[in-house]
């Protein structure tokens, strides 16, 4: 996008006509055909988060995470219960409709209506909804209220060393950003975090493409996809890393 320029000929950003900030996400449930995504309640999902987790017999799914993996239930149900007070982040557990029971948790984080930015994080997928339709889904039911709302920008920010979390932002069509190095730390550790966004222009084109992906006629009759979202979201990626 070309820069304008100021009296004094420096450039200066794009107007934005008529901004106004864009409501909170609310709590409200999010309705798709493989998954919904309810508002965390620890009465209601710990004990099926937790058997789920329970299934990464290795803990990896926690390495990247500032927090886990839990020992028991007690353990787990404590930090849910913590987690699910806030407003920010703002915690979803997603439902497989299939089973009618909790494998994961996603949130908003860094809500900032002002400037109408918005991220996702503090992904955890279990076993049970790992590399299936509901995983997708859930992300892009995420990313519609977002834009739906008015949000012009939506962040995912991963340990640069995450390379699983690195290829699935790219592959809902984030585009790579850049690395902030010596970022934070987390359980005694350096982390340099990759930033990856989309941005409301980008979110038309995107939102067709997830259209398309999720179309049963894209399964075949084993649930196999015929076309990856990778191969649609690729020609839309601004950049690469």
């Amino acid at each position: 996008m070309p820069h304008e320029t100021n009296s004094s000929g420096q450039p200066v950003g794009q107007l934005v006509p008529d901004w106004k900030p864009p409501a909170l996400p609310s709590r409200d449930t999010m309705e798709g055909s493989f998954c919904r995504l309810e508002p965390l309640d620890p009465d209601r999902h710990a004990r099926e988060l937790h058997e789920a987790n329970s299934l990464d017999a290795d803990g990896r799914n926690w390495t990247y995470l500032p927090y886990g993996p839990f020992a028991t239930s007690k353990d787990y149900f404590g930090w849910l219960s913590e987690s699910a007070s806030k407003s920010d982040p703002l915690f979803f557990a997603i439902i497989d409709t299939a089973h009618g029971k909790a494998v994961g948790v996603a949130s908003y984080l860094r809500i900032d209506p002002r400037h109408g930015s918005i991220e996702v994080g503090h992904l955890n997928f279990s076993p049970l909804l790992q590399q299936k339709p509901a995983s997708t889904e859930a992300m892009f039911l995420m990313m519609d209220r977002a834009f739906g709302l008015g949000y012009r920008r939506y962040e995912w920010k991963c340990n640069a060393l995450n390379e699983p979390s690195r290829r699935a932002a790219q592959r809902l069509g984030l585009s790579f950003e850049g690395v902030f190095r010596q970022a934070a730390v987390y359980k005694g550790r350096n982390r340099d975090t990759a930033w990856y966004a989309a941005i409301d222009q980008e979110w038309p084109a995107l939102q067709n493409v997830f259209s398309r992906w999720l179309d049963p006629a894209n399964f075949d009759e084993h649930g196999q996809q015929r076309v990856s979202l990778s191969t649609l979201t690729a020609p839309l990626l601004k950049q690469r890393g």
